[in-house]
């Protein structure tokens, strides 16, 4: 570590690296994570010295209010490695933002910049050899934030730890995703916390995608809480619809979350000479699209797979495949995103951070 970075951060040596004992041609995705981890916690009203040390279990009191009252915020990244073996993340400061406004909603304190930024460069620098080159290959990036206090009174806590853990990944295949329209449950709700991205928002869906699951169905569109007739995300990701040749995407609210792949495909397709419409698309909108031909593609973006094409819906009883096309938007927009990404053409944007 450099002598600057001394200053802000502890470090904690490994004895030994477990790299050589993991198979990076068949990764199972966020299962596998490298040597290091950063931790941070803040008590007495200020954060500490933040330590990189060895990936390890820690250990928390059982009243701690995380348990409890699931204070618990996350967020979703990944960095590359190009040909010249330097290590990108992909708007980090992005993240960051959302990072702390899921903190804000949630009560927590927020993380100061040179935890979050610097500590996420030094860890991945001194974790770079687990960043393999070759597009589909890359390293997931989780930071995360538990309340750590003890106590069960319903209150927030006063102490708190944030983390951040690395994961190799490989392509993201899911193959032909066959989504289930809601028309009972909700993600999210009106002045809720469906714009945060805390732990919560997701083991509420847990139990809707199982019964899909069961109907032979891999993800849920989910729709508004109070109609359940405007189209909102799908499943993890947020997602769009291409009628003709505009693609629609609802727009961001107290119950969607500002995704940073939603916001660069807009960009991208906006560069590209696709015409983008942000504005709520109604289940009745999209069945009657399908029926005359005008729905051509929907697909979810989200940082895991990027892009995720969804081949068909249902909604209420009816089932509808989507036609096979070639040059869909989906793909040509993916590709795009992950030449800039892996700094295979030139990022005009300016999303790429090396580290």
């Amino acid at each position: 570590m450099s002598s600057d970075i001394q200053t802000k951060f502890d470090f904690i040596k490994a004895n030994t690296s477990k790299i050589n004992e993991v198979d990076f041609e068949n990764l199972t995705f966020g299962n596998v994570f490298t040597d290091y981890m950063l931790v941070c916690d803040f008590k007495n009203g200020a954060w500490e010295k933040p330590v990189i040390k060895p990936y390890e279990p820690f250990t928390l009191d059982p009243s701690a209010k995380v348990f409890h009252y699931g204070q618990a915020i996350f967020e979703g990244m990944k960095a590359y490695k190009d040909e010249n073996d330097d290590v990108w993340m992909f708007r980090p400061y992005e993240n960051f933002s959302r990072f702390n406004k899921s903190a804000v909603r949630l009560c927590m304190p927020e993380v100061p910049e040179y935890v979050f930024i610097d500590g996420l460069k030094e860890l991945i620098n001194l974790e770079k050899s687990w960043v393999k080159k070759g597009k589909g290959n890359s390293l997931y990036i989780r930071p995360f934030m538990i309340a750590i206090g003890s106590g069960v009174i319903a209150q927030p806590s006063t102490q708190y730890r944030f983390c951040v853990i690395l994961s190799p990944a490989k392509s993201y295949y899911s193959g032909d995703v066959k989504v289930l329209i809601a028309d009972y449950y909700s993600r999210a709700a009106n002045g809720g916390i469906g714009a945060a991205k805390a732990a919560g928002n997701y083991s509420g869906q847990f139990y809707p995608t199982k019964l899909a699951n069961e109907q032979g169905f891999q993800q849920v569109i989910w729709t508004d809480d109070a109609t359940h007739t405007k189209l909102e995300e799908a499943g993890t990701m947020n997602v769009f619809f291409r009628i003709n040749d505009t693609l629609y995407t609802a727009p961001t609210s107290d119950r969607i979350l500002d995704g940073v792949t939603r916001k660069s495909l807009i960009d991208l397709a906006k560069r590209e000479g696709i015409a983008v419409e942000v504005r709520s698309v109604l289940v009745d909108e999209l069945v009657e699209a399908a029926k005359n031909g005008s729905l051509k593609e929907i697909f979810g973006a989200g940082t895991a797979a990027v892009v995720s094409p969804i081949s068909g819906f249902q909604y209420k009883d009816e089932y509808i495949e989507l036609p096979k096309i070639e040059n869909s938007f989906s793909a040509h927009l993916k590709e795009k995103m992950t030449n800039i990404q892996y700094k295979i053409e030139e990022d005009t944007f300016g999303w790429t951070v090396k580290v």
